[in-house]
């Protein structure tokens, strides 16, 4: 067990217009996905990944079909190329966020055609999920989770405000959403004791928090008719940090996923208890491996990012593939 590897897969926040580009020259199987996925949009989303600009990249429901595309690519290159399925040499699969949909992918739990779908209204109903409210992410950093706990029981906000834990991503990185007058009053609490910074997120909605429960209403209907297929891999759910391997209880994770908190420091800790310790995070950016080097300085961290980290993986982990 120890000599496998955690995939890691990550959320929005890692997309950078040109991620993807050397796959889709240097691989037809990567081509493929990156077809498949237009086709299945009927726009050339391929385009906005390769070309840009960086605003339609952004835009919420691009993004997130974006980052999919890139890291399901890889991952078809990689099981092209050693033939094999990226399941015979990993232990664990988990993702960040709308990470989760991108494991789920990779893991061939969801068709690609239904995770372009998914992700496409995902994105939509989340950048529109909020109307004629002022809503806030922020980051919170130089305070750890129960510190944070801790000040958000203390205050509670307004009847019309909220703010809640969205991410707890690492030591001393917590991601609040809700309300801007709500996140804005504890904000300024938390300064007061002892937070280092607190850095706005250029967000379209507030994510992971309760104001998303009309966008878990969405998913739940789209969601129903999806069949997922059993997968040989382990799945830790970032809902419940904890391994999840009834592909019907997983479809109901995904549904609260979207207002619930994501426990990715927990899920690390988890992932790694077994004496794992090689991450690699497969798809664009490096965000994951820099949360989790925080999380455990002893993980060996590993990035998959471009055709020629492929070549690097393959030499890195030869005797494991």
């Amino acid at each position: 067990m120890s000599e496998k590897i955690i995939l890691v897969f990550p959320g929005q926040g890692s997309q950078r217009v040109g991620m993807g580009l050397d796959l889709y020259r240097n691989h037809h199987i990567a081509r493929e996905v990156f077809e498949e996925v237009d086709n299945t949009l009927n726009f050339k989303l391929s385009k906005i990944i390769f070309e840009g600009p960086e605003e339609d990249l952004t835009f919420t429901p691009n993004t997130q079909p974006a980052l999919m595309a890139v890291s399901v690519a890889i991952v078809r290159v990689i099981e092209h190329e050693l033939k094999k399925k990226i399941s015979d040499f990993s232990e664990i699969a988990m993702g960040h966020s709308l990470g989760e949909y991108l494991a789920l992918c990779s893991l061939n739990s969801i068709s690609l055609e239904d995770t372009t779908s998914l992700l496409k209204i995902r994105g939509d109903s989340m950048q529109n999920s909020v109307e004629d409210i002022e809503t806030s992410m922020v980051a919170v950093i130089g305070l750890d989770i129960i510190e944070v706990e801790r000040i958000l029981l203390e205050n509670e906000p307004a009847e019309d405000d909220i703010c809640e834990i969205a991410n707890d991503n690492c030591p001393g990185q917590v991601i609040l959403s809700g309300t801007k007058k709500g996140v804005e009053t504890i904000a300024k609490k938390l300064k007061e004791n002892g937070a280092k910074s607190i850095i706005n997120l250029k967000v379209s909605a507030p994510f992971h928090c309760s104001l998303m429960r009309n966008v878990s209403l969405i998913m739940q209907q789209n969601l129903e008719p999806i069949k997922f297929e059993k997968f040989s891999a382990n799945f830790i759910s970032n809902v419940t940090a904890d391994f999840e391997e009834n592909v019907d209880r997983i479809k109901e994770l995904l549904i609260e996923q979207v207002y619930s908190r994501v426990r990715w420091r927990e899920s690390v800790i988890k992932s790694t208890k077994d004496n794992l310790k090689k991450i690699v995070e497969i798809g664009s950016g490096r965000v994951l491996s820099k949360m989790n080097k925080r999380i455990n300085k002893d993980l060996e961290i590993t990035n998959i990012s471009s055709f020629k980290e492929i070549d690097s993986f393959f030499e890195t982990y030869k005797e494991i593939l």
